[in-house]
């Protein structure tokens, strides 16, 4: 984000859009449909613009820290609103010195309206399926990378058509960073470093998501495969954990999600295995069970009575050593969950800016 500066006359503020989208403000003195300068021209579209850059903040906070997604799009519905407006503005003012550079603007203006309604409308899609894969959640990142990296060249190439303007018509620039820009570079940073955080933790915890996909359907087999599978991706995830670049020497997120590898790792190692056990006895179970009942009363032996009475005494003391590991591995599971929740949005409330 920079502050471009026109000297001895008035002075343009640089805002991205989400990431990147330009803001020029300048002093309202110039009529918006006559243009006698150069600097006049800027000046009338710096007035849409400012009213994009403000739309564009609180689309930038919503995400940071609202909990509602509703309340996210709402915001940018408002943003592609603001822009809507300008782009008809500009399109009914003439431009300045021909309409090269207006067009220029407005090729810029329909660009970043198109990027949110149609690139930003799927990620939000996207998001919503998100969770139920680790393909999905890094496909929804990726999107949302290569829409921020659309833009970037969108900005780049308007930034560019802006400094051509102005050196035509003799105006020197001067570039000084806004307090408005240095919230936008911050928050990109914010952003980057929680999302590679987010996506460590997704790679391991969508395994266990696997794993009780799997203990529902009371699938021995695949009960066992993804419990290695959970056991090795979380061994994997502290090793990465103990190799990251913490922000601002901020480990909290670091730390509340070694603490779910952790639980990960004693629950695919101490707990499931003994659930897997009750499955095993409750097959047996019903085995006995099957053959007895197709036994008919007077052929049935003392030996497949004994054998049926002793395995329900096996079950039932079963059942509650069952009951007893998976309540405390749900409220265990919680409680870590919910401090990894706690620490991303107290991370996010800290390090980027609310005003």
């Amino acid at each position: 984000m920079i502050l471009l500066t026109i000297t001895h006359q008035t002075s343009m503020k640089l805002l991205p859009c989400l990431l990147v989208l330009f803001l020029f403000t300048m002093p309202k003195t110039a009529s918006a449909q006559n243009f006698k300068t150069a600097v006049d021209y800027l000046n009338f579209v710096s007035e849409e613009q400012e009213v994009i850059s403000k739309n564009m903040w609180k689309y930038t906070k919503a995400i940071a820290h609202s909990k509602s997604d509703k309340n996210v799009t709402n915001k940018r519905k408002v943003l592609i609103k603001s822009i809507e407006r300008a782009i008809l503005k500009i399109e009914r003012a003439k431009g300045f010195d021909g309409d090269r550079y207006k067009n220029q603007v407005l090729d810029y203006l329909n660009f970043n309206r198109d990027l949110l309604n149609e690139d930003y409308a799927k990620i939000l899609d996207m998001k919503a399926v998100a969770e139920q894969s680790y393909d999905a959640m890094e496909a929804y990142m990726l999107m949302r990378k290569l829409a921020d990296e659309k833009m970037a060249e969108s900005q780049a190439n308007y930034e560019m058509n802006f400094h051509l303007f102005a050196a035509k018509n003799n105006i020197e620039i001067i570039k000084n960073e806004s307090d408005l820009g240095k919230k936008m570079k911050l928050s990109n940073i914010v952003f980057e470093h929680y999302n590679e955080l987010y996506l460590v933790f997704f790679k391991v915890y969508v395994n266990e998501l696997y794993l009780w996909e799997a203990m529902e359907r009371k699938d021995v087999s695949a009960i066992q495969q993804n419990t290695n599978a959970l056991n090795k991706a979380a061994i994997e995830g502290l090793k990465v954990l103990d190799t990251t670049n913490v922000y601002k020497n901020d480990t909290s997120i670091v730390e509340a999600t070694r603490t779910i590898f952790e639980y990960y790792i004693d629950e695919s190692e101490n707990q499931i295995p003994e659930l897997v056990d009750f499955y095993i006895l409750n097959e047996s179970m019903t085995a006995i069970t099957e053959t007895l009942e197709k036994t008919p009363e007077r052929k049935r032996t003392k030996k497949q009575i004994d054998a049926y009475n002793k395995k329900v005494k096996e079950v039932n003391k079963a059942v509650k050593t069952y009951n007893s590991i998976n309540d405390k591995l749900n409220v265990r599971r919680q409680k870590t969950l919910n401090g990894l929740n706690m620490a991303n949005d107290t991370f996010l409330s800290k390090h980027i800016p609310k005003d």
